[in-house]
């Protein structure tokens, strides 16, 4: 049986729990405390957490809101939002979260380099957020999809791994929240040029997503709006596959 990551992805706004439609559209989820302990519960694999404050870049990051997080969960955790320094993400892994998530500072090159030597490259996650253009032209956009930054998407993550980055979030904003699955055309496209694993991100909307998704060269999947609606944002209800489901349904095709 081969096991697969199954990673719900919170959005933290303001210290509350939101769900973004194309990242916009913000829904308020309730407390991410909460959430947490849901989570705990279901027997999550990990959990993502993304602080898209708009303030997030200028305040210091809330450090005691992440050692809240962390001694409520029983699984590891990758956070990401506001860092810009090699002290930030050493406050943040000290404070027992197992890897940080880097955006908008993947345009400091120097940054990740010496994060992925300081701390190793398994602790240094990179979100890169691809979106497109009337003309179906993708790119890599930075700071929460409001800043293109590259029209080379597979070139940016190659370059993400030659600096160091262990493992990559592909993110597309363009299914962010739509419930018709990942971009499995990107997903094969960048997991096969890149020897780290590529963890797929917007648009799932069930088990036989995440199949596809790991079949076209995921190692891992995430999803948002599935692990907190009941319906396609019908109502609020932080949920994850049981343990059985995700066996018979995932892993054991996984094998065939």
């Amino acid at each position: 049986m081969r096991r697969v990551r199954v990673i719900p992805t919170l959005l933290i706004q303001n210290g509350r729990l939101v769900k973004s439609f194309k990242f916009k559209k913000h829904d308020y989820l309730g407390d991410p405390i909460n959430a947490v302990r849901i989570f705990n519960d279901k027997q999550v694999d990990e959990l993502a957490l993304l602080n898209i404050s708009t303030d997030r870049h200028k305040k210091e990051i809330n450090y005691d809101f992440i050692e809240q997080i962390v001694s409520e969960a029983f699984m590891p955790i990758a956070f990401g939002g506001g860092i810009k320094n090699i002290d930030q993400i050493r406050k943040i892994l000290n404070l027992g979260v197992e890897k940080v998530v880097i955006n908008k500072s993947l345009s400091n090159k120097d940054l990740i380099r010496n994060a992925a030597s300081e701390f190793g490259s398994q602790s240094i996650l990179a979100s890169i957020d691809i979106n497109k253009n009337f003309l179906g032209k993708e790119g890599v956009y930075l700071d929460n999809g409001r800043k293109k930054w590259s029209s080379n998407t597979l070139g940016f993550a190659i370059e993400c791994e030659k600096l160091g980055i262990g493992e990559i979030i592909l993110h597309s904003i363009y299914k962010d929240g739509t419930y018709n699955g990942y971009d499995l055309e990107l997903l094969k496209k960048v997991s096969d040029e890149v020897s780290i694993p590529v963890v797929a991100l917007g648009g799932a909307s069930s088990i036989e997503d995440f199949y596809k998704a790991v079949e076209s060269g995921a190692s891992a999947v995430a999803a948002g709006s599935l692990f907190a609606y009941s319906g396609k944002r019908e109502g609020v209800l932080i949920n994850y596959p049981k343990q059985i489901e995700l066996k018979e349904k995932l892993f054991n095709r996984l094998t065939r």
